[in-house]
């Protein structure tokens, strides 16, 4: 018999809905699941167990009085450790706030709530979210389910590993380079990059940037859409947010594949480096879509010097967010934030202007390749998951990398466009480590990709070569 935290959460719902399946039965279920496998995986980094009983109960009294239900009742969802929680500890990874218990939810977790969700846990993440390997000095690192000696991805590591295992049936995660993509893929899930503005967050440092959006994580593209429910919201104090429907996303509404025009690339024209072995796992990805769209090519989107555009606009990022912690806290940050910070200084408002510049032509000449496809497909990580041990790559696809981040330009492109981008698993690797894909939609077509999304992941079900895989839990118990 499957075990509740095991259930997707679309069907975890659905037999709340129908009484089935009680909140308290499913809430228990994932306690369970955290104490049998988070002291391998180091997901979960703190729980406000008592809150959630109590309001897993009310749940399922609710289902019993036959009082109309929100779209995620009784589903224990975890938070990333870069967003406030009331009274559940909120560290940012940092050792800077490692005692922090905030006294109020900020308003998207205050969505999720009012939509249903039972905020069970936070989930680990570096410090401040700056990288893509799940480590920090408060919790140490998250392991990747598939293989213990490999990082989880970042910087929502913890929520990929933790929907993963079922520790967790959905979980919040955050994106600037790839946040949400990067672990999803490395894990083996799905996770959602929504157009910038459409998940509301106040406390902008910069009002205007395609950068930091925040979405869903969750085992399949349904679920994923399914927990838009309740982070989809208009708030004033963002100033890219704006009118939205929530509702909408509660349930996919799947195209015929066949009527689709899509394109794919593996590297941007070469301006993302990508690994030999990732390159001909991408291949036979795109080899068995042959014949399943109705138009198929390879074409390159033009990013001419995406790179340092890249650079540049990152480096101010970190400028207007931690310029006052590397100032007075330097030799405790995480080297990543101290090294934007400082490459941020070097730099000059000239500099700022010309990648502004270079951003806004790129900007147009995305949306003119987009005119007559859409969807696009790419690679899910230019690298496969690496060990602990190892740390960070210094070199992709034999090109040497002369920072932490230009691993991920086979991600970060996408961010710079602001389009909606999703990543589904795709079998494996050349290692044998999950693989993906990512897949990019129109402008502001977050429920559309949503749905193409969840067509692609049927069609990708149905071959063993391309099905989802899932961590053997026996390896995670002590």
């Amino acid at each position: 018999m499957t075990n509740p935290c095991d259930l997707n959460a679309t069907d975890a719902r659905q037999l709340i809905g129908w009484g089935e399946l009680s909140p308290v039965a499913l809430l228990e279920s994932c306690l369970g699941r955290i104490e049998a496998v988070n002291g391998k995986i180091n997901a979960i980094t703190a729980m406000d167990i008592p809150r959630a009983r109590a309001e897993a109960e009310a749940a399922e009294a609710a289902v019993r009085a036959g009082e109309d239900l929100q779209p995620l009742h009784g589903l224990p969802v975890g938070i990333k450790d870069l967003n406030a929680t009331e009274g559940l500890r909120t560290t940012y990874g940092s050792t800077l706030h490692a005692d922090n218990v905030p006294d109020r939810d900020e308003a998207l977790v205050a969505r999720l709530r009012h939509a249903g969700a039972i905020i069970l846990a936070k989930t680990n993440t570096p410090e401040f979210g700056a990288g893509s390997n799940t480590t920090n000095k408060v919790f140490g690192p998250t392991h990747n389910p598939f293989d213990l000696t490999r990082t989880s991805g970042g910087s929502s590591g913890g929520s990929a590993a933790g929907v993963a295992t079922g520790m967790l049936p959905m979980a919040h995660g955050s994106d600037t380079f790839g946040s949400l993509r990067n672990p999803a893929t490395w894990c083996g899930v799905v996770g959602f990059r929504p157009t910038p503005g459409l998940v509301a967050r106040e406390g902008r440092a910069l009002n205007y940037t395609h950068f930091s959006v925040q979405g869903p994580m969750a085992r399949n593209v349904a679920d994923a859409s399914l927990m838009m429910t309740g982070l989809v919201g208009n708030d004033p104090l963002d100033a890219m947010a704006g009118p939205c429907d929530a509702a909408g996303f509660a349930e996919l509404n799947k195209p015929d594949l066949s009527s689709l025009r899509v394109a794919w690339t593996a590297d941007f024209a070469g301006e993302a480096p990508l690994d030999d072995g990732i390159r001909e796992s991408f291949q036979a990805v795109v080899g068995a879509m042959g014949g399943v769209f109705g138009a198929f090519e390879n074409r390159e989107p033009e990013f001419p010097g995406v790179r340092d555009v890249l650079w540049t606009q990152r480096c101010l990022y970190y400028l207007a967010n931690h310029t006052d912690r590397v100032r007075d806290h330097a030799d405790v940050l995480s080297p990543n934030i101290v090294a934007n910070v400082k490459a941020g200084l070097d730099m000059s408002l000239a500099d700022a202007g010309a990648a502004e510049k270079a951003w806004s032509q790129m900007y147009a000449g995305f949306e003119n390749y987009f005119a007559d496809i859409d969807l696009l497909i790419v690679p899910g990580n230019a690298v496969s998951a690496f060990r602990l041990d190892d740390g960070i790559p210094k070199t992709v696809g034999g090109k040497p990398m002369e920072n932490y981040v230009d691993a991920s330009l086979v991600r970060s492109i996408i961010t710079l466009t602001g389009h909606p981008v999703i990543a589904i698993p795709c079998g494996v690797d050349h290692l044998g480590l999950p693989f993906g894909v990512q897949v990019v939609g129109p402008r502001r077509g977050d429920k559309f990709l949503l749905d193409a999304a969840g067509a692609l992941e049927d069609h990708l079900q149905t071959t063993p070569a391309t099905a989802r895989r899932r961590p053997n839990l026996k390896d995670l118990s002590p």
